[in-house]
């Protein structure tokens, strides 16, 4: 039981050094937060809700990892390394599919609510 508690602890830390540090991800929380209303007027059927609010929050998942990524990245070296910047680019690439996926599926919710 300690170990979970300790590991919730670290959890929230991280969230905790993302909102102060990484405006992405408050503009990400932000974003989740405007949606909890508007899910509803959009879909009650609750799997649909789940995959909405979910494609925001593994936004949110993914560009945690990315800062992880980042945060190691920095610490081994500031210069220019060009495993440094595959690395970052990875991280990068994955926050861009996870955006592009959540806007996918806002999309096309959007468009079934707005022509329905």
């Amino acid at each position: 039981m300690k170990r979970l508690i300790a590991a919730f602890y670290n959890s929230v830390a991280g969230l905790r050094h993302g909102f102060g540090n990484e405006t992405a991800i408050r503009q990400e929380i932000i974003l989740i937060l405007f949606s909890l209303p508007v899910v509803p007027v959009l879909t009650l059927d609750p799997w649909h809700m789940l995959l909405l609010w979910g494609s925001l929050l593994f936004i949110l998942l993914t560009e945690l990892l990315n800062t992880g990524i980042e945060e190691i990245a920095n610490k081994i070296t500031r210069e220019f390394a060009p495993e440094i910047k595959i690395a970052k680019d990875c991280g990068s690439a994955a926050v861009l599919i996870a955006t592009l996926l959540a806007a996918a599926v806002w999309a096309i919710t959007v468009w079934e609510w707005w022509f329905s």
